[in-house]
Protein backbone atom coordinates (compact mmCIF):
# COMPACT_ATOMS: atom_id res chain seq x y z
CA UNK A 1 0.00 0.00 0.00
CA UNK A 2 2.62 2.60 1.03
CA UNK A 3 5.01 0.97 -1.05
CA UNK A 4 5.82 4.52 -3.08
CA UNK A 5 5.69 6.62 -0.56
CA UNK A 6 7.78 4.58 1.55
CA UNK A 7 10.28 4.46 -1.18
CA UNK A 8 10.29 7.76 -1.36
CA UNK A 9 10.21 9.07 2.21
CA UNK A 10 13.32 6.90 3.15
CA UNK A 11 15.40 8.33 0.63
CA UNK A 12 14.54 11.47 1.27
CA UNK A 13 15.70 10.56 5.36
CA UNK A 14 18.69 8.37 4.22
CA UNK A 15 20.10 12.09 3.36
CA UNK A 16 19.79 13.94 6.41
CA UNK A 17 20.50 10.68 8.43
CA UNK A 18 24.74 11.56 8.13
CA UNK A 19 24.64 15.38 8.15
CA UNK A 20 26.84 17.02 10.18
CA UNK A 21 25.43 20.46 9.62
CA UNK A 22 21.92 21.04 8.23
CA UNK A 23 21.87 24.16 6.87
CA UNK A 24 18.28 26.37 5.58
CA UNK A 25 18.45 25.36 1.82
CA UNK A 26 18.72 21.28 3.08
CA UNK A 27 15.63 21.79 5.02
CA UNK A 28 13.82 23.72 2.49
CA UNK A 29 14.94 21.03 -0.41
CA UNK A 30 13.60 18.39 1.56
CA UNK A 31 10.27 20.02 3.10
CA UNK A 32 10.15 20.22 -0.55
CA UNK A 33 10.23 16.40 -1.22
CA UNK A 34 8.56 15.62 1.69
CA UNK A 35 5.23 17.90 0.08
CA UNK A 36 5.37 16.02 -3.34
CA UNK A 37 6.16 12.52 -2.18
CA UNK A 38 2.86 13.00 0.31
CA UNK A 39 0.95 14.52 -2.84
CA UNK A 40 1.73 11.79 -5.23
CA UNK A 41 0.67 9.45 -2.15
CA UNK A 42 -3.03 10.99 -2.82
CA UNK A 43 -2.68 12.93 0.80
CA UNK A 44 -4.86 15.52 1.14
CA UNK A 45 -3.63 18.85 0.12
CA UNK A 46 -4.88 20.81 3.51
CA UNK A 47 -3.21 18.24 4.92
CA UNK A 48 0.08 17.88 3.47
CA UNK A 49 0.31 21.94 4.39
CA UNK A 50 -0.26 21.71 7.48
CA UNK A 51 1.85 18.93 8.25
CA UNK A 52 4.80 19.85 6.20
CA UNK A 53 4.37 23.62 7.94
CA UNK A 54 4.62 22.24 11.42
CA UNK A 55 7.38 20.12 10.73
CA UNK A 56 8.95 22.91 9.41
CA UNK A 57 8.87 24.63 12.52
CA UNK A 58 10.13 21.90 14.30
CA UNK A 59 13.09 21.26 12.64
CA UNK A 60 14.52 25.29 12.09
CA UNK A 61 14.14 24.72 16.54
CA UNK A 62 17.07 24.99 18.47
CA UNK A 63 17.47 21.35 19.84
CA UNK A 64 18.30 20.84 15.91
CA UNK A 65 20.72 23.48 15.13
CA UNK A 66 22.85 23.19 18.63
CA UNK A 67 22.59 19.05 18.12
CA UNK A 68 25.86 17.71 17.44
CA UNK A 69 24.03 15.32 15.07
CA UNK A 70 21.23 17.39 13.41
CA UNK A 71 20.63 14.59 10.69
CA UNK A 72 19.27 12.30 12.96
CA UNK A 73 17.25 14.42 15.01
CA UNK A 74 15.54 15.77 11.72
CA UNK A 75 14.87 11.69 10.61
CA UNK A 76 13.53 11.94 14.73
CA UNK A 77 11.23 14.68 14.15
CA UNK A 78 9.95 12.81 10.47
CA UNK A 79 8.81 9.80 12.62
CA UNK A 80 6.80 11.66 15.12
CA UNK A 81 4.99 14.26 12.94
CA UNK A 82 4.79 10.99 10.53
CA UNK A 83 2.96 9.00 13.84
CA UNK A 84 1.14 12.25 15.33
CA UNK A 85 -0.47 12.58 11.55
CA UNK A 86 -1.61 9.05 12.29
CA UNK A 87 -3.22 9.44 15.27
CA UNK A 88 -0.22 9.65 17.55
CA UNK A 89 1.94 7.73 20.37
CA UNK A 90 -0.92 6.45 22.32
CA UNK A 91 -0.96 3.54 20.38
CA UNK A 92 -4.28 1.54 19.05
CA UNK A 93 -7.53 3.07 19.94
CA UNK A 94 -9.21 0.29 21.75
CA UNK A 95 -12.80 -0.33 21.37
CA UNK A 96 -15.06 1.15 23.80
CA UNK A 97 -16.67 -1.16 26.80
CA UNK A 98 -20.18 -1.17 27.60
CA UNK A 99 -20.68 -1.25 31.50
CA UNK A 100 -23.31 -4.20 31.21
CA UNK A 101 -20.49 -6.07 29.68
CA UNK A 102 -22.61 -6.55 26.34
CA UNK A 103 -21.38 -4.95 23.46
CA UNK A 104 -23.23 -3.70 19.87
CA UNK A 105 -20.63 -3.12 17.10
CA UNK A 106 -22.32 -1.60 14.12
CA UNK A 107 -20.38 -1.96 10.89
CA UNK A 108 -21.34 0.80 8.34
CA UNK A 109 -19.40 1.19 4.91
CA UNK A 110 -20.36 1.22 0.97
CA UNK A 111 -21.14 -1.63 -1.21
CA UNK A 112 -17.95 -3.57 -1.86
CA UNK A 113 -15.93 -1.97 0.97
CA UNK A 114 -15.41 -5.25 2.66
CA UNK A 115 -18.03 -5.21 5.51
CA UNK A 116 -18.88 -8.50 5.42
CA UNK A 117 -15.57 -10.10 5.73
CA UNK A 118 -14.31 -7.34 8.06
CA UNK A 119 -17.04 -8.49 10.49
CA UNK A 120 -15.93 -12.61 10.52
CA UNK A 121 -12.49 -10.83 10.84
CA UNK A 122 -13.15 -9.13 13.88
CA UNK A 123 -15.44 -12.26 15.48
CA UNK A 124 -12.54 -14.24 15.07
CA UNK A 125 -10.20 -11.37 16.73
CA UNK A 126 -12.40 -10.75 19.83
CA UNK A 127 -12.83 -14.49 20.33
CA UNK A 128 -8.68 -15.36 19.79
CA UNK A 129 -8.47 -12.51 22.34
CA UNK A 130 -11.06 -14.11 24.92
CA UNK A 131 -14.39 -12.82 23.95
CA UNK A 132 -17.79 -14.59 22.80
CA UNK A 133 -18.83 -12.83 19.64
CA UNK A 134 -22.22 -13.41 17.40
CA UNK A 135 -22.01 -11.84 13.75
CA UNK A 136 -25.91 -10.93 12.45
CA UNK A 137 -26.93 -10.20 9.03
CA UNK A 138 -28.98 -6.97 8.60
CA UNK A 139 -28.26 -6.34 4.96
CA UNK A 140 -31.99 -7.34 3.00
CA UNK A 141 -30.89 -5.75 -0.21
CA UNK A 142 -27.63 -8.28 -1.68
CA UNK A 143 -29.48 -11.25 -2.08
CA UNK A 144 -26.31 -13.45 -1.02
CA UNK A 145 -24.71 -11.31 1.81
CA UNK A 146 -26.61 -13.04 5.41
CA UNK A 147 -25.35 -16.42 3.50
CA UNK A 148 -21.95 -15.02 2.84
CA UNK A 149 -21.78 -13.94 6.44
CA UNK A 150 -23.07 -17.16 7.76
CA UNK A 151 -20.12 -19.01 5.77
CA UNK A 152 -17.53 -17.29 7.13
CA UNK A 153 -18.81 -17.35 10.68
CA UNK A 154 -18.96 -21.16 10.18
CA UNK A 155 -15.19 -21.67 9.00
CA UNK A 156 -13.77 -19.70 12.52
CA UNK A 157 -16.46 -21.07 14.66
CA UNK A 158 -18.31 -18.20 15.85
CA UNK A 159 -22.61 -18.02 16.09
CA UNK A 160 -24.23 -16.44 13.61
CA UNK A 161 -27.54 -15.25 13.34
CA UNK A 162 -29.57 -14.62 9.46
CA UNK A 163 -33.02 -14.30 8.54
CA UNK A 164 -33.32 -14.45 4.35
CA UNK A 165 -37.32 -14.39 4.52
CA UNK A 166 -37.38 -11.14 7.24
CA UNK A 167 -37.30 -7.96 5.07
CA UNK A 168 -37.35 -5.16 7.66
CA UNK A 169 -33.41 -4.64 8.65
CA UNK A 170 -34.12 -3.09 12.19
CA UNK A 171 -36.16 -5.87 13.49
CA UNK A 172 -33.04 -8.40 12.57
CA UNK A 173 -31.09 -6.25 14.61
CA UNK A 174 -33.29 -6.67 17.71
CA UNK A 175 -33.25 -10.29 16.86
CA UNK A 176 -29.99 -10.44 16.73
CA UNK A 177 -29.36 -8.83 19.99
CA UNK A 178 -31.75 -11.10 21.37
CA UNK A 179 -30.34 -14.21 20.17
CA UNK A 180 -26.91 -13.09 21.70
CA UNK A 181 -28.24 -11.72 25.02
CA UNK A 182 -29.53 -15.47 25.58
CA UNK A 183 -26.55 -17.28 23.93
CA UNK A 184 -24.51 -15.45 26.82
CA UNK A 185 -22.48 -13.53 24.03
CA UNK A 186 -20.32 -10.22 24.89
CA UNK A 187 -20.27 -9.01 21.61
CA UNK A 188 -22.48 -8.78 18.98
CA UNK A 189 -21.26 -7.20 15.55
CA UNK A 190 -23.93 -6.50 12.84
CA UNK A 191 -22.91 -6.43 9.20
CA UNK A 192 -25.01 -3.78 7.66
CA UNK A 193 -26.36 -3.24 3.84
CA UNK A 194 -24.41 -0.66 1.43
CA UNK A 195 -25.00 0.84 -1.91
CA UNK A 196 -22.92 2.11 -4.23
CA UNK A 197 -23.68 6.28 -3.12
CA UNK A 198 -24.98 6.78 0.00
CA UNK A 199 -28.17 8.16 -0.55
CA UNK A 200 -30.79 9.30 2.29
CA UNK A 201 -32.75 6.01 1.96
CA UNK A 202 -29.31 4.27 3.41
CA UNK A 203 -28.87 7.13 6.18
CA UNK A 204 -32.16 6.55 7.34
CA UNK A 205 -32.26 2.94 7.61
CA UNK A 206 -28.89 2.74 9.33
CA UNK A 207 -30.21 5.64 11.72
CA UNK A 208 -33.10 3.76 12.56
CA UNK A 209 -30.74 0.35 13.57
CA UNK A 210 -28.44 2.25 16.14
CA UNK A 211 -31.54 3.83 17.56
CA UNK A 212 -32.99 0.29 17.86
CA UNK A 213 -30.00 -1.30 19.31
CA UNK A 214 -28.12 1.54 20.88
CA UNK A 215 -24.51 0.51 19.39
CA UNK A 216 -21.37 1.06 21.80
CA UNK A 217 -19.26 1.22 18.39
CA UNK A 218 -20.23 2.34 15.64
CA UNK A 219 -17.23 1.63 12.89
CA UNK A 220 -16.76 2.87 9.05
CA UNK A 221 -15.28 0.11 6.79
CA UNK A 222 -13.33 2.67 4.06
CA UNK A 223 -11.63 0.54 0.92
CA UNK A 224 -7.96 2.16 1.14
CA UNK A 225 -8.33 2.04 -2.98
CA UNK A 226 -10.43 4.33 -3.62
CA UNK A 227 -7.80 7.41 -2.81
CA UNK A 228 -9.58 10.74 -1.92
CA UNK A 229 -12.90 10.18 -1.76
CA UNK A 230 -12.96 7.74 1.56
CA UNK A 231 -12.46 11.18 2.95
CA UNK A 232 -15.13 12.42 1.80
CA UNK A 233 -17.26 9.13 2.14
CA UNK A 234 -16.07 9.12 5.95
CA UNK A 235 -17.13 12.89 6.36
CA UNK A 236 -20.84 12.16 5.06
CA UNK A 237 -21.36 9.16 7.46
CA UNK A 238 -19.82 10.99 10.14
CA UNK A 239 -22.34 13.93 9.98
CA UNK A 240 -25.25 11.66 8.86
CA UNK A 241 -24.86 8.78 11.97
CA UNK A 242 -21.66 9.66 13.46
CA UNK A 243 -18.56 7.36 13.66
CA UNK A 244 -16.26 6.27 16.51
CA UNK A 245 -13.63 5.02 14.35
CA UNK A 246 -12.60 3.28 11.28
CA UNK A 247 -11.39 0.22 9.73
CA UNK A 248 -9.09 0.31 6.21
CA UNK A 249 -9.33 -2.65 4.10
CA UNK A 250 -7.46 -3.46 1.15
CA UNK A 251 -4.20 -2.07 2.69
CA UNK A 252 -2.33 -4.83 0.62
CA UNK A 253 -3.20 -3.45 -2.74
CA UNK A 254 -1.27 -1.10 -4.91
CA UNK A 255 -3.24 2.24 -3.98
CA UNK A 256 -0.94 4.65 -3.00
CA UNK A 257 -2.10 4.90 0.73
CA UNK A 258 -3.06 8.60 1.22
CA UNK A 259 -6.85 7.32 2.55
CA UNK A 260 -5.10 6.25 5.30
CA UNK A 261 -3.10 9.24 5.91
CA UNK A 262 -5.87 11.96 5.60
CA UNK A 263 -8.45 10.58 7.21
CA UNK A 264 -7.35 10.50 10.94
CA UNK A 265 -6.47 14.44 10.35
CA UNK A 266 -9.76 15.64 8.61
CA UNK A 267 -12.40 13.82 10.73
CA UNK A 268 -10.25 13.31 14.13
CA UNK A 269 -11.74 9.91 14.52
CA UNK A 270 -9.24 7.27 14.87
CA UNK A 271 -8.20 4.47 12.38
CA UNK A 272 -8.79 1.27 14.97
CA UNK A 273 -7.99 -2.24 12.60
CA UNK A 274 -6.20 -2.31 9.25
CA UNK A 275 -7.67 -5.34 7.18
CA UNK A 276 -4.26 -6.57 4.91
CA UNK A 277 -5.92 -9.23 2.85
CA UNK A 278 -8.59 -11.59 2.06
CA UNK A 279 -8.22 -14.26 4.74
CA UNK A 280 -10.13 -14.03 7.46
CA UNK A 281 -6.99 -13.97 9.89
CA UNK A 282 -5.80 -10.81 7.94
CA UNK A 283 -6.96 -7.90 10.16
CA UNK A 284 -4.59 -6.31 13.18
CA UNK A 285 -5.40 -3.26 15.23
CA UNK A 286 -3.62 -0.02 14.75
CA UNK A 287 -0.48 0.75 15.68
CA UNK A 288 0.38 4.93 14.84
CA UNK A 289 3.63 4.60 15.68
CA UNK A 290 4.44 1.34 13.89
CA UNK A 291 2.96 2.60 11.11
CA UNK A 292 4.76 4.97 10.57
CA UNK A 293 8.19 2.88 11.21
CA UNK A 294 7.33 0.65 8.11
CA UNK A 295 6.88 3.51 6.03
CA UNK A 296 9.90 5.06 7.12
CA UNK A 297 11.62 1.83 6.39
CA UNK A 298 12.52 1.10 10.42
CA UNK A 299 10.82 -1.98 10.99
CA UNK A 300 8.09 -3.30 12.67
CA UNK A 301 9.55 -5.92 15.23
CA UNK A 302 6.73 -5.86 18.43
CA UNK A 303 4.02 -6.85 15.25
CA UNK A 304 6.41 -9.07 13.81
CA UNK A 305 6.66 -11.27 17.05
CA UNK A 306 3.06 -11.14 17.64
CA UNK A 307 2.33 -12.27 14.48
CA UNK A 308 4.81 -15.23 15.26
CA UNK A 309 2.91 -15.82 18.47
CA UNK A 310 -0.42 -15.70 17.12
CA UNK A 311 0.24 -17.90 14.04
CA UNK A 312 3.00 -20.85 14.87
CA UNK A 313 2.75 -24.04 17.17
CA UNK A 314 5.03 -23.39 19.52
CA UNK A 315 5.05 -26.97 20.97
CA UNK A 316 6.26 -27.79 17.35
CA UNK A 317 8.56 -25.51 16.56
CA UNK A 318 9.84 -26.35 20.20
CA UNK A 319 10.27 -30.03 18.91
CA UNK A 320 12.03 -28.67 15.51
CA UNK A 321 14.41 -26.37 17.63
CA UNK A 322 15.30 -29.37 19.76
CA UNK A 323 15.93 -31.35 16.21
CA UNK A 324 18.40 -28.25 14.87
CA UNK A 325 19.84 -28.07 18.25
CA UNK A 326 20.97 -31.99 17.69
CA UNK A 327 22.17 -31.59 14.15
CA UNK A 328 19.20 -33.84 13.08
CA UNK A 329 17.46 -31.11 10.87
CA UNK A 330 15.83 -32.58 7.65
CA UNK A 331 13.50 -30.95 5.05
CA UNK A 332 10.17 -32.09 6.86
CA UNK A 333 11.74 -29.29 9.48
CA UNK A 334 12.08 -27.38 6.56
CA UNK A 335 8.46 -27.99 5.00
CA UNK A 336 7.30 -26.97 8.49
CA UNK A 337 9.35 -23.62 8.57
CA UNK A 338 7.74 -22.74 5.15
CA UNK A 339 3.90 -23.31 6.31
CA UNK A 340 4.72 -21.30 9.41
CA UNK A 341 5.75 -18.39 7.68
CA UNK A 342 2.74 -18.65 4.76
CA UNK A 343 0.80 -18.66 8.12
CA UNK A 344 2.42 -15.24 9.09
CA UNK A 345 1.86 -13.53 5.68
CA UNK A 346 3.42 -12.69 3.03
CA UNK A 347 7.22 -12.36 2.27
CA UNK A 348 7.07 -8.62 1.31
CA UNK A 349 4.84 -7.82 5.02
CA UNK A 350 6.55 -9.64 7.03
CA UNK A 351 10.61 -8.27 5.45
CA UNK A 352 9.11 -5.10 5.80
CA UNK A 353 8.65 -5.33 9.58
CA UNK A 354 12.52 -5.91 9.97
CA UNK A 355 14.85 -3.15 10.84
CA UNK A 356 17.41 -2.48 7.93
CA UNK A 357 16.11 -4.65 5.42
CA UNK A 358 14.00 -1.66 3.29
CA UNK A 359 15.65 -1.30 -0.09
CA UNK A 360 18.04 -4.29 0.18
CA UNK A 361 15.83 -7.32 -0.83
CA UNK A 362 14.56 -7.35 -4.37
CA UNK A 363 10.01 -7.44 -4.90
CA UNK A 364 10.99 -10.61 -7.15
CA UNK A 365 12.69 -12.32 -4.57
CA UNK A 366 9.46 -11.80 -2.56
CA UNK A 367 7.39 -13.45 -4.79
CA UNK A 368 4.88 -15.96 -2.71
CA UNK A 369 5.20 -18.53 -5.17
CA UNK A 370 8.71 -19.31 -4.07
CA UNK A 371 7.78 -21.19 -1.05
CA UNK A 372 4.75 -22.87 -2.36
CA UNK A 373 7.06 -24.51 -5.25
CA UNK A 374 9.68 -25.24 -2.55
CA UNK A 375 6.78 -26.84 -0.59
CA UNK A 376 5.83 -28.76 -3.67
CA UNK A 377 9.33 -29.88 -3.93
CA UNK A 378 9.71 -31.19 -0.56
CA UNK A 379 6.12 -32.72 -1.28
CA UNK A 380 7.34 -34.47 -4.30
CA UNK A 381 10.14 -36.41 -2.17
CA UNK A 382 9.31 -39.78 -0.11
CA UNK A 383 9.31 -39.98 3.40
CA UNK A 384 12.90 -41.72 3.07
CA UNK A 385 14.55 -38.70 0.79
CA UNK A 386 12.94 -35.74 3.05
CA UNK A 387 14.59 -37.23 5.88
CA UNK A 388 17.85 -38.38 4.77
CA UNK A 389 18.74 -35.76 1.95
CA UNK A 390 22.23 -36.65 1.52
CA UNK A 391 20.70 -39.91 -0.70
CA UNK A 392 19.10 -37.03 -3.09
CA UNK A 393 21.10 -38.32 -6.24
CA UNK A 394 21.10 -37.12 -9.64
CA UNK A 395 17.84 -39.98 -11.30
CA UNK A 396 16.19 -38.98 -8.02
CA UNK A 397 16.26 -35.35 -8.19
CA UNK A 398 14.94 -35.81 -12.30
CA UNK A 399 12.22 -37.72 -10.55
CA UNK A 400 11.26 -35.03 -7.90
CA UNK A 401 11.69 -32.41 -10.41
CA UNK A 402 9.14 -33.72 -12.48
CA UNK A 403 6.98 -34.76 -10.12
CA UNK A 404 6.87 -31.33 -8.75
CA UNK A 405 6.36 -29.60 -12.21
CA UNK A 406 9.96 -27.69 -11.75
CA UNK A 407 13.09 -27.77 -13.17
CA UNK A 408 16.15 -30.14 -11.61
CA UNK A 409 17.80 -26.26 -11.17
CA UNK A 410 14.70 -25.78 -8.73
CA UNK A 411 15.62 -28.94 -6.58
CA UNK A 412 19.21 -27.99 -6.68
CA UNK A 413 18.37 -24.11 -5.39
CA UNK A 414 16.37 -25.90 -2.50
CA UNK A 415 18.94 -28.27 -1.43
CA UNK A 416 21.37 -25.05 -1.81
CA UNK A 417 18.99 -23.79 0.41
CA UNK A 418 18.55 -26.07 3.07
CA UNK A 419 22.13 -27.38 3.35
CA UNK A 420 23.11 -23.15 4.18
CA UNK A 421 20.63 -23.60 6.88
CA UNK A 422 21.56 -26.81 8.35
CA UNK A 423 25.19 -25.29 8.55
CA UNK A 424 23.76 -22.24 9.47
CA UNK A 425 22.02 -24.39 12.57
CA UNK A 426 25.43 -26.47 13.41
CA UNK A 427 27.59 -23.20 14.04
CA UNK A 428 24.98 -21.88 16.43
CA UNK A 429 24.44 -25.38 18.13
CA UNK A 430 26.60 -25.87 21.53
CA UNK A 431 27.19 -29.51 21.24
CA UNK A 432 24.38 -30.39 23.79
CA UNK A 433 20.82 -29.73 21.96
CA UNK A 434 21.07 -25.75 22.87
CA UNK A 435 21.92 -22.51 21.22
CA UNK A 436 25.52 -21.03 21.29
CA UNK A 437 24.71 -16.84 21.15
CA UNK A 438 25.99 -15.30 18.17
CA UNK A 439 29.16 -13.16 18.56
CA UNK A 440 28.20 -9.76 19.29
CA UNK A 441 24.54 -10.46 19.14
CA UNK A 442 23.60 -9.71 22.89
CA UNK A 443 25.13 -6.74 22.96
CA UNK A 444 23.39 -5.84 19.30
CA UNK A 445 20.28 -6.49 21.16
CA UNK A 446 20.43 -4.58 24.09
CA UNK A 447 21.55 -1.60 21.88
CA UNK A 448 17.64 -2.38 20.25
CA UNK A 449 15.79 -2.64 23.35
CA UNK A 450 14.75 -6.16 22.62
CA UNK A 451 15.18 -8.02 25.90
CA UNK A 452 14.03 -11.30 26.95
CA UNK A 453 10.37 -10.18 27.83
CA UNK A 454 10.30 -9.62 23.81
CA UNK A 455 8.94 -12.77 23.57
CA UNK A 456 12.36 -14.45 23.84
CA UNK A 457 13.63 -12.71 20.85
CA UNK A 458 16.72 -11.44 23.42
CA UNK A 459 17.05 -14.58 25.03
CA UNK A 460 18.27 -16.87 22.15
CA UNK A 461 19.02 -19.69 24.30
CA UNK A 462 15.00 -19.69 25.33
CA UNK A 463 13.31 -19.29 21.14
CA UNK A 464 10.49 -21.07 21.86
CA UNK A 465 8.59 -18.38 23.72
CA UNK A 466 8.93 -16.60 20.77
CA UNK A 467 6.06 -18.73 19.53
CA UNK A 468 8.74 -20.58 16.77
CA UNK A 469 9.73 -16.53 15.35
CA UNK A 470 13.78 -17.89 16.28
CA UNK A 471 12.91 -20.98 14.36
CA UNK A 472 11.75 -19.29 11.61
CA UNK A 473 13.79 -17.02 11.08
CA UNK A 474 16.93 -19.49 11.01
CA UNK A 475 15.27 -20.96 7.79
CA UNK A 476 13.14 -18.37 5.79
CA UNK A 477 14.90 -14.98 7.96
CA UNK A 478 16.76 -13.89 6.87
CA UNK A 479 18.58 -17.18 5.52
CA UNK A 480 16.05 -18.74 3.63
CA UNK A 481 14.74 -15.60 1.52
CA UNK A 482 18.43 -14.95 0.57
CA UNK A 483 18.94 -17.75 -0.46
CA UNK A 484 15.97 -17.95 -2.21
CA UNK A 485 17.91 -17.44 -5.97
CA UNK A 486 20.73 -20.58 -6.62
CA UNK A 487 24.18 -19.69 -6.21
CA UNK A 488 25.65 -19.92 -9.57
CA UNK A 489 27.44 -22.98 -10.31
CA UNK A 490 23.48 -24.52 -10.30
CA UNK A 491 22.19 -21.85 -12.80
CA UNK A 492 22.80 -24.15 -15.54
CA UNK A 493 20.51 -27.34 -14.34
CA UNK A 494 23.13 -29.60 -13.55
CA UNK A 495 22.96 -32.13 -10.57
CA UNK A 496 24.28 -30.36 -7.39
CA UNK A 497 26.12 -33.13 -5.16
CA UNK A 498 26.90 -32.20 -1.87
CA UNK A 499 30.48 -31.78 -0.43
CA UNK A 500 30.19 -34.76 1.70
CA UNK A 501 29.37 -37.29 -1.14
CA UNK A 502 32.17 -35.70 -3.19
CA UNK A 503 34.47 -36.24 -0.43
CA UNK A 504 33.53 -39.93 -0.23
CA UNK A 505 33.80 -40.16 -4.22
CA UNK A 506 37.77 -39.01 -4.20
CA UNK A 507 38.21 -40.96 -1.22
CA UNK A 508 36.77 -44.66 -3.63
CA UNK A 509 39.08 -43.26 -6.76
CA UNK A 510 42.44 -43.20 -4.62
CA UNK A 511 41.90 -46.67 -3.34
CA UNK A 512 41.36 -47.81 -6.62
Amino acid sequence: MFESLSEKLQNITSKMRGKARVSESDLKEMMREIRMALLEADVNYSVVKEFVAEMTEKCKGADVQESFTPGQQIVKIVRESLTELLGGEEGEDKLKVSDSGFNIIILYGLQGAGKTTTAAKLAKLLKENGKKPMVVSVDVHRPAAAQQLKVLSDSIGVDCYIDPEEKDAVKIAKDGEGKARYMLCNYLIIDTAGRTVADEALMEELRDIAAAVNPTEKLLVVDAMIGQEAVNIAQLFEQNIGMDGFIMTKLDGDARGGAALSIRKLTNKPIKYICTGEKVEAIEKFYPQRMADRILGMGDVVSLIEKAQANIDEEEALKAMERMMGNNFNLDDLYSQFEQMKKMGSLKDLVGMMPGTAGKIKDEDLDDRIVDRQMAIISSMTKKERRSPSILNASRRKRIAAGAGVQVSDVNKLMAQYEQTAKLMKQFSNGKGGFKMPKGFAKQAAKMGLKGNMGGLGNMGNLGNMGGLGSGMGTGFPQGLGSLSAPKDTDDGTPFVPAGRRDRKKKRKGRR
